[in-house]
């Protein structure tokens, strides 16, 4: 709430400069704020005047007015745009699967598990991944995609049945749909990061791989790690995990080249807000 009373606060100040600068002086004073007769009773002996007294407070005002405005429009605001020498960022309220004229990200885990059920070892049908493999039916033939497109399993075995692992951040390119090894299974089939670093690791991967399959287009990218994803010691909430990944990619040298950009969607929820961006 602080950080949007201080952006608010500085883009008022930048507003009301320009109008001070281009509006006449002798419009502040055409309101009368206070009786001429108080003013010459009180102010007359410190020389001031009515008309310097109501300047004073329509110029007041004028900067209350404009302050409010940008208040409001900033608390009710669906998106940020973050723009740098050779990349924008997009950050929106949304839904991922209805997102149009763009590839989607579709985090998986590093085994690439496609089942939908109650386990934990399980994809949730509430999930991105349980709804986008849900919409495409029986089509998905994960094993062929991976054969198809010469993605590598990793030396070592996951922690979960030992099964077959992939890097995570190696994208498989299926459509519209870019389908991401993301997190590392624990003992009970659980995503999960052990440091941050392997989190950081997995989005420079990502980057890299978007860079590779997506040169013509928009790509959109849900906040990763914001779900059922497990973090080695303190969780990391929704804003936290949104202002890593700006600052991954901002600092990443693979980038989706202009006029595309990287849209990240976001879901509403509490202590979440896109005026608290650290960009």
């Amino acid at each position: 709430m602080i950080k949007l009373f201080c952006k608010s606060a500085t883009w008022a100040f930048g507003i009301i400069s320009v109008i001070f600068a281009f509006v006449p002086e002798s419009f502040f004073h055409t309101i009368r704020w206070i009786p001429a007769q108080a003013v010459q009773k009180s102010l007359t002996d410190k020389g001031i005047t009515d008309v310097e007294l109501d300047t004073i407070i329509s110029r007041i005002v004028c900067y209350a007015v404009v302050w409010v405005i940008v208040t409001l429009i900033y608390a009710v605001r669906h998106s940020v745009t973050i723009k740098g020498d050779n990349y924008t960022i997009k950050v929106k309220y949304g839904n991922l699967l209805k997102e149009t004229n763009c590839k989607r990200v579709i985090n998986f885990d590093e085994c690439y598990t496609t089942h939908i059920g109650p386990n934990p070892s399980d994809i949730k049908a509430s999930s991105i991944c349980g709804q986008y493999i849900q919409s495409v039916g029986g089509s998905l033939n994960i094993q062929n995609f991976i054969d198809n497109a010469e993605v590598k399993p990793k030396e070592s075995v996951s922690r979960f049945n030992n099964s077959r692992s992939y890097k995570p951040g190696s994208i498989i390119v299926n459509g519209n749909a870019l389908l991401l090894a993301f997190a590392t299974l624990n003992e009970a089939g659980r995503a999960k990061f052990f440091t941050q670093d392997e989190y950081i690791e997995c989005l420079s991967e990502m980057w890299k791989q978007i860079e590779l399959h997506c040169s013509q287009t928009d790509v959109c990218v849900p906040i990763l790690g914001s779900g059922l994803t497990l973090f080695e010691g303190e969780s990391l909430s929704q804003q936290e995990l949104l202002n890593i990944m700006i600052w991954s990619y901002k600092l990443s040298p693979h980038k989706i080249k202009a006029p595309y950009k990287l849209r990240i969607i976001c879901k509403k929820s509490d202590g979440f807000s896109l005026n608290e961006i650290d960009a």
